[in-house]
């Protein structure tokens, strides 16, 4: 169970964000994550003055797993709080892209401590924070490319102002927003970092006013940037070997064996557009669907409804390449596998390009699986599948073990086969399997 302590130095800012009426007003309207007030004895330092119990998130995912328009969502979150702060007198100490979660499909601050006091006259503390998580990986992701955003894996404290001017095209110098918040703001970065210590400059004052037209102007900025979502994998879920009465039984088997193993978390791995995500979330169910493609994410994303979006989270997530441990002793931000396991995972038309696209052994993948959850909901696509010729017209045919036997007996080492069932009207067949 998470706890967090207020110290006595953050007492005055602490009191006033809740007395203030600032926390019931953000927890109200969604925007900040409620919690319990704790026994001061849970502290684990001395000079706490009070002590809170978060509520936990089912899942947390980070920022370079996520969509464009999600990270847009979170740094849009991000600069509402910090004008709803400014009105109250406060300010976000804090602009971190890791304090923003997705919480039944809307974008949620958990830092409760980042508020404190502002200063009248004083500049916001956050605003580099701000755009280095948020602006240059979205102005690079819509202007360059959208993979840019996977930058981020790298630059787990924000992109460099001074590398993404330098990667961004020449026009958007001719951009007044992109001109003055990543081009001029980089430019004041190195001018300070290359001026003399010996001499202490006066701090910079601006007005309330001047504070707010920061904020207006980061959220025109961020506003304009879009991307639209390109690529042949956004139309791979139409491009299957299905006829209509396969499709049909591909959907019946799936629902039944999610049925049948009792799953309440499903992660959805490879999901493309979401296909099948949307019948795991059925019943309940709370669903995370991955795809290393960032415009099937984006796609997905848009196309759920806000009702759906309480039970689906799609992610951006190479499964060949998952989500390491990063940070300091690699434990600031948590592996893949380490935010697991799921009730249960499905695995719908990936296996083959796990062992073909990427030459990973059937063995190798069952172990993976196994250790990403209990239950798994699995599909064979055999090499006589037109979706499998594809991956070997570009190569050799070196796996005489894919076959629907070495699959079986390969699975076999980590997972009981509940179930085999072929798929009507199609040489592929579908698995229930448990972890052993």
């Amino acid at each position: 169970m998470l706890h967090r302590q207020v110290q006595e130095r953050a007492a005055a800012d602490w009191t006033a964000f809740v007395e203030g009426g600032l926390y019931r007003s953000l927890v109200a309207d969604r925007l900040l994550v409620e919690h319990e007030d704790a026994p001061l004895e849970h502290a684990t330092v001395p000079g706490a003055v009070a002590v809170i119990r978060p509520r936990e998130l089912p899942l947390i995912s980070y920022p370079y797993e996520w969509c464009f328009s999600q990270l847009r969502d979170a740094a849009l979150l991000t600069l509402e709080l910090q004008r709803r702060a400014l009105a109250a007198g406060m300010r976000l100490r804090d602009a971190s892209a890791y304090n923003v979660q997705f919480d039944a499909g809307r974008p949620i601050l958990i830092d409760s401590l980042s508020f404190e006091v502002a200063d009248a006259a004083e500049p916001w503390p956050a605003y580099r924070q701000f755009c280095e998580h948020f602006l240059a990986p979205l102005a690079l992701m819509a202007l360059r490319d959208v993979r840019f955003g996977l930058m981020l894996r790298d630059f787990i404290d924000g992109i460099p102002l001074d590398f993404a001017a330098a990667l961004l095209p020449a026009r958007t110098r001719l951009s007044p927003g992109l001109l003055a918040h990543l081009h001029l703001h980089a430019g004041a970065q190195r001018r300070a970092a290359g001026a003399a210590t010996t001499t202490r400059r006066p701090a910079r004052r601006m007005t309330r006013l001047g504070q707010e037209a920061v904020v207006d102007s980061l959220r025109r900025l961020v506003e304009r940037l879009r991307w639209t979502p390109r690529g042949h994998w956004t139309e791979y879920g139409t491009q299957t070997s299905y006829t209509p009465a396969g499709a049909a039984s591909k959907r019946q088997l799936v629902a039944r064996f999610l049925d049948a193993s009792g799953a309440r978390t499903v992660w959805d791995l490879g999901a493309n557009v979401g296909t099948y995500s949307g019948i795991a979330a059925e019943g309940g169910r709370r669903v995370v669907a991955f795809d290393q493609d960032a415009a099937s994410v984006e796609q997905h994303w848009h196309a759920l409804s806000t009702e759906a979006r309480k039970s689906v989270l799609p992610l951006v997530m190479d499964l060949s390449n998952p989500s390491p441990a990063l940070g300091w002793g690699l434990e600031e931000r948590r592996s893949l596998v380490q935010r697991g396991p799921a009730d249960a995972t499905m695995a719908l038309a990936l296996v083959h390009h796990l062992a073909i696209g990427n030459n990973v052994p059937l063995e190798r993948i069952a172990a993976f699986f196994a250790r990403l959850g209990r239950w798994a909901v699995v599909e064979f696509v055999p090499k006589d599948d037109p979706m499998t010729q594809r991956l070997l017209a570009a190569r050799p045919d070196i796996f005489p073990r894919y076959t629907l036997e070495g699959f079986r007996e390969a699975f076999a080492q980590d997972f009981r086969i509940a179930e085999e069932s072929r798929i009507d009207d199609s040489l592929r067949s579908l698995f229930l399997l448990e972890a052993r």
